[in-house]
């Protein structure tokens, strides 16, 4: 995980004002700063995961080639996630 704060450029927007006002009673709801909320609205339309990376997540949901991990030990535990 990348934990090294990326910078921020500021920008300016117009909003009609009950699209405002809902964006702000939502952040609110998830107490969560305009901002934040806005900005993770819009990196979720624009970043959205690949066909294969879709497939995946739909298989990881399903449960399908999850596997059985073996936890007793380091190795064991290597070993699971190689045959894998």
């Amino acid at each position: 995980m990348n934990t090294v704060p990326q910078r921020r450029e500021a920008a300016s927007f117009r909003f009609q004002p009950l699209l405002l006002k809902r964006l702000r009673e939502n952040a609110a709801k998830e107490n969560r700063s305009l901002n934040n909320y806005v900005e993770s609205i819009l990196l979720e339309a624009v970043f959205r995961p690949n066909d294969d990376t879709l497939e995946a997540m739909k298989e990881a949901k399903e449960g399908k080639y999850a596997g059985v991990l073996d936890l007793s030990s380091d190795a064991a535990f290597y070993n699971s996630i190689k045959d894998a």
